[in-house]
């Protein structure tokens, strides 16, 4: 295989997957690619200004769920980190997660544990409800993408959000 076309397929992977996480979560307001740490950082936006005990005790179930369902899956995972950001009136939340442990249905309880910890205050991208087979669809593909993305090759830094109802991908 051209070794150039690896690097465009591993990138185009790369991009594939948080595109397919953003369509496939509203909740999710970007989503940014490390690759030279292998880590995806989800950020989350509450609309408000969340206290310290709030985000306390966002932190505390958020990452204690996340090592409960490692520990069901006998992982170990190398990152798992919460980090915030007050502007404007908003309250940004990022969590952070290694690539090479992160699957499909870790994605899926992180943004659940978000609807329900934050629930009227979570800032979401309001679209079109995409039916259940869709869903499945996107589940397997974010499935699909991640995989590629830990046997991959690739070393662009990539950012994800959305603006006007449109998914938007850059490198840094």
């Amino acid at each position: 295989m051209d070794l150039r076309y690896k690097g465009k397929e591993d990138l185009t992977n790369s991009v594939s997957l948080l595109i397919s996480i953003l369509i496939r979560y509203p909740e999710v307001a970007k989503i940014n690619f490390d690759p030279e740490k292998n880590i995806l950082k989800f950020t989350f936006i509450h609309a408000g200004v969340m206290t310290e005990a709030e985000i306390a005790g966002l932190k505390d179930k958020a990452l204690s769920s996340i090592q409960v369902y490692n520990s069901l899956e006998y992982k170990a995972p190398r990152i798992i980190n919460l980090d915030y950001k007050i502007s404007d009136g908003f309250t940004m939340i990022e969590i952070q997660r290694d690539v090479d442990t992160l699957v499909q249905e870790e994605i899926a309880l992180i943004v659940e544990l978000f609807r329900q910890y934050i629930s009227k205050n979570l800032v979401t991208e309001e679209s079109e409800q995409l039916v259940e087979e869709d869903l499945e669809v996107q589940d397997e593909l974010i499935e699909h993408m991640l995989e590629s993305v830990k046997m991959k090759a690739e070393n662009k830094r990539l950012y994800a959000f959305r603006e006007e109802g449109r998914v938007l991908v850059f490198n840094k």
